[in-house]
C-alpha cells in the first residue's frame, strides 16, 4: 500500500509540473497594481482552460496523497534496527576482574644496579 501511494505521488506531481509549465503566462495579476489601468485589484477573470482545471484537480490530488502517505507511513511496520534492539534489551553486566582478595599480590621489583664509572 505504501509504494503504491508513493507510486501515485510522484506521478501526480511529474504531472502537474507538466500541466503547470503548460499553461502561459497570464500577465497582469498583481503586476496591475502597479499603476495599471486595471479596475480590478489583482487582474481580471480569466478563462478556466482544461490546463487550469487539470491543475486544480493534479493539486488537490497531490495534497490528498500526501496525506495519506504521511498516516500509512506512520503505521508501517518497520524491522527493528540492532541498536534499538539493544537498548531494548537493558543494561547487560560488564564482567570485573577480582579485586586483590582471590590472588596473592605481586612479588616487588627489584631495584635496579647502579651504573658504576670505571
Amino acid at each position: 500500500m505504501y509504494y503504491f501511494l508513493l507510486t501515485l505521488l510522484v506521478i501526480d506531481g511529474l504531472l502537474l509540473s507538466v500541466v503547470v509549465l503548460l499553461q502561459a503566462g497570464q500577465g497582469g495579476g498583481l503586476a496591475s497594481l502597479g499603476g495599471g489601468t486595471s479596475d480590478t485589484v489583482l487582474g481580471g477573470r480569466q478563462a478556466t482552460t482544461l490546463l487550469t482545471k487539470m491543475s486544480w484537480v493534479l493539486g488537490g490530488g497531490l495534497m490528498v496523497l500526501s496525506l495519506l502517505l504521511s498516516v500509512v507511513a506512520a503505521n508501517r511496520n518497520v524491522g527493528v534496527t540492532e541498536v534499538q534492539r539493544q537498548l531494548q534489551g537493558g543494561p547487560q553486566a560488564v564482567p570485573t576482574a577480582p579485586l586483590g582478595g582471590d590472588q596473592p599480590a605481586p612479588a616487588p621489583a627489584a631495584p635496579p644496579s647502579p651504573i658504576t664509572p670505571e
